[in-house]
């Protein structure tokens, strides 16, 4: 099985959020009614209410007035509306509500339909600052090296600071075979590093599946990397496939996956919860809260467990929370922690509001939000797959000591060169694994670590993770689903 993701407003970057159980989920909520019934139900939420003033409303209009006639500059009208608009947003604190210009918007329904151009990385807004959720599957940021909770401090040496997500989208994303700089902070890192990614055409597989043999029983794997239109149906036919080849325990891995369409994990969660639980609860203002049910009329005969990380968020969540309290076996490390749902209410000039409206609940009834999915069986992977990029100004060499050497020091262990510790002291023992590195790789032998030996290095460690070589988290769950 290949992990291939490690660790997408989407930066795909072609577009903004779809997954994060974003704007669009909302608008097919539950699954319940059509297109023209959610629509009115949206509308009925937009009106002024009785608790408005009108005078608040006429401040409004006194300040575009006051600035159209009076403003130094000309400024154009939808400029001021547009601003007035976020402004609003912005009071909310929220960074899952935002406006969708109509640019915006119609790189939004483009990417719920088809593959577009982009990193291929989901973003969302974390203590203010612009943060990866997950690369996805195979994608230029998956094969740069990004990670979840990576925040962004720059894009192509201009800082993001004080911009909100869909300018921060904007400025990352572009067209196919163009580059991108982009500066980043990860946790755990004392300096901040460059990575520079060429954008690309993002396709839109979703499901992925494979056999495997543990003590004898055939195994089904199926990796869910988001949750969009075609994903609920390929899942379900592929789910089909494995069944049909006589499977005899199942692994379900969103690892990674940032959610997607509320409606698409709802139609898997459909094939395990039966009818006598809810597969979950949906709560609005007021406090109400709608449970749904399936209509199946048993759980599967046969054991399943599900993988999460610190990058499955949103509906990856819906799934793994339900499959928990059904009793099922959750590896892997806290999940993201998104628990609300938005609805993308249309302007009428083909822009949107992206709102929060509801919380999404577990089929019992408790909230994730802010705290994520806690897995039943904890386990982290080797320690190599949270390095940072090597950052190289001068060769790092014998008796030297920084937190860059240390990090060197993880990735070489990883690669099977013993370097004798891995606390960024440059000891004989690192000299002699970096030269080993060296002979097996044909670089000059200096022993020293300059630019192509740390590169080459790097490059080494993200083929292994993704071609999942010392995937310790799927094996556990491979391991104890017949426990």
């Amino acid at each position: 099985m290949s992990l291939k993701k490690t660790h997408i407003v989407l930066l795909l970057l072609g577009a903004l959020v779809l997954g994060f159980a974003g704007a669009y989920m909302g608008v097919q909520l539950a699954g319940q009614g059509n297109d023209e019934g959610n629509n009115e139900q949206v509308e009925q939420a937009i009106p002024r209410t009785e608790e408005t003033n009108p005078s608040d409303i006429e401040k409004v209009d006194q300040a575009f007035s006051l600035i159209k006639e009076n403003y130094l500059e000309d400024v154009e009208d939808k400029e001021l509306i547009e601003g007035a608009i976020q402004g609003m947003l912005s009071t909310l604190e929220d960074p899952y509500s935002s406006y969708m210009d109509v640019e915006t918007m119609a790189q939004f329904n483009e990417q719920i339909e088809s593959s577009f151009e982009g990193i291929g990385a989901e973003v969302s807004m974390v203590n203010n600052m612009v943060t990866i959720v997950a690369p996805i599957k195979d994608s230029p940021a998956e094969k740069a090296g990004l990670r979840p909770n990576d925040q962004v401090l720059s894009v192509d040496g201009e800082s993001v600071e004080g911009l909100d997500l869909n300018e921060a989208v904007a400025k990352i994303r572009g067209e196919k075979g163009s580059e991108v700089v982009l500066e980043i902070q990860r946790p755990g890192s004392t300096d901040p590093f460059e990575i520079t990614i060429v954008r690309d055409t993002i396709p839109l597989e979703t499901v992925y599946s494979s056999v495997e043999e543990i003590d004898g029983k055939k195994t089904g794997i199926l990796e869910v990397t988001n949750f969009s239109e075609r994903t609920a149906q390929e899942f379900s036919e592929q789910l089909t496939t494995l069944e049909d080849e006589g499977i005899e325990g199942l692994v379900i891995d969103v690892r990674g996956n940032p959610g997607g369409l509320l409606t698409a994990v709802e139609d898997m969660l459909k094939l395990f919860v039966p009818e006598d639980m809810p597969y979950l609860q949906i709560e609005d203002k007021n406090g109400e809260k709608t449970p749904y049910f399936s209509e199946l009329s048993e759980k599967k005969d046969y054991p399943v467990s599900v993988v999460i990380d610190e990058g499955s968020a949103s509906a990856s969540e819906i799934l793994a929370v339900a499959m928990k309290e059904m009793g099922y076996d959750i590896v892997g490390q806290t999940s993201f922690g998104k628990g609300t749902v938005q609805q993308a209410v249309p302007m009428g000039d083909g822009s949107s509001i992206k709102l929060t409206f509801y919380k999404w609940l577990s089929p019992e009834g408790e909230s994730i939000h802010e705290k994520g999915v806690e897995p039943t069986v904890a386990i982290k992977q080797a320690d190599y797959f949270y390095t940072n990029p090597v950052q190289i100004e001068e060769p790092l060499e014998f008796d030297q000591s920084e937190d860059s050497i240390g990090n060197v020091q993880t990735m070489l262990e990883g690669l099977g060169f013993e370097p004798g510790r891995t606390d960024g002291y440059f000891s004989e023992e690192t000299e002699t694994a970096v030269r080993a590195f060296q002979q097996d790789n044909e670089l000059e032998e200096t022993g020293k670590v300059d630019q192509e030996t740390a590169g080459l290095i790097e490059a080494q460690i993200i083929d292994k993770i993704r071609n999942g070589e010392d995937d310790r988290q799927l094996e556990k769950a491979l391991e104890e689903l017949y426990q």
